[in-house]
């Protein structure tokens, strides 16, 4: 009697299944990690946020020299004041944010890939985890935009680089919502809260990470916000809120969601803030005013 007996079809299921990995789009499981474990360390961390910064200042001045050369070319010489001020050189700056976040956004991809070679989203944590849906994230910055409008409105303060960069034409207002919503939120998060944050709380544990990267975030924003204090107040609240739940959840898509829910209520009101204001008196007035005190939020 033969004891070479043919497996039975759902054993054959079983070895098949154990042969053949599960499907992912970003490549096999085996290359996976946890978003609190990656494979990159500090150094590539910290060279990514350097690199991101010095692209956001260099960049947007290559973009606008050949304005800058052309005005000086067929008018003269120019006060840097005047240049500062011109509409024009405004706008072709602000356009240069967005060559500056798609390099920024290159520079992650290689680190978190390193060239390819691992999955980049699931190294991220790009995922809701089972605690924390969309639906909080979204009350999340809604509670964060009430507490940032109270805030606004009993600090007051002075005019900010950002409202003069505003206020210079509408079109500078069409792109500033453009880079609030579209392409800001996703390559910060992606550098703030996702190879910073988690090279440094394995590093040196949550608590320390947490402060350093809400530290970061916040600062290069204090530049467009020095001279009012509530409105860096409510940026750094924002950071540490965005910071909390990346480091609770272990995710980083319940902070980018919440992310652009925040610039995204705002970019809306910055777009209509003109209409709004165009007459000064009564109700309009006073929704101007919170409109205003809205768009100073925008981080």
């Amino acid at each position: 009697m033969s004891t070479n007996e043919s497996p039975s079809p759902a054993k054959a299921q079983i070895e098949i299944h154990a042969r053949v990995p599960d499907y992912h789009p970003d490549g096999p499981t085996t290359n996976v990690t946890d978003p609190n474990d990656p494979p990159w360390g500090v150094p590539h961390a910290l060279v990514t946020w350097v690199t991101s910064v010095v692209l956001l200042a260099v960049v947007p001045l290559f973009v606008v020299m050949p304005y800058v050369v052309y005005r000086t070319w067929f008018f003269g010489a120019e006060r840097p004041e005047a240049l500062l001020a011109d509409k024009n050189v405004i706008f072709v700056s602000l356009l240069g944010v967005i060559p500056t976040h798609l390099l920024s956004f290159l520079v992650v991809w290689l680190v978190v890939t390193d060239r390819g070679r691992r999955p980049f989203w699931k190294n991220l944590g790009w995922s809701w985890p089972l605690n924390f849906g969309p639906w909080r994230s979204i009350t999340l910055a809604v509670v964060l935009l009430a507490v940032g409008l109270l805030m606004t409105l009993i600090f007051g303060g002075s005019e900010t680089q950002l409202d003069q960069l505003l206020n210079s034409s509408y079109k500078a207002r069409l792109i500033t919502a453009f880079l609030a919503v579209v392409t800001g939120p996703l390559v910060e998060e992606l550098i703030y809260r996702g190879v910073l944050y988690s090279a440094l709380q394995r590093a040196i544990g949550m608590f320390w990470a947490v402060i350093i990267v809400s530290l970061l975030f916040a600062g290069v924003h204090v530049f467009q916000y020095f001279n009012n204090f509530g409105v860096i107040a409510v940026i750094g609240i924002l950071s540490v809120s965005l910071t909390l739940v990346r480091a609770l959840t272990g995710r980083l898509l319940p902070s980018f969601v919440m992310h652009v829910v925040f610039n995204g209520v705002q970019a809306l009101i910055l777009i209509l803030q003109p209409f709004v204001e165009k007459h000064g008196s009564g109700q309009q007035a006073a929704a101007g005013f919170l409109i205003k005190s809205f768009s100073r939020l925008l981080g």
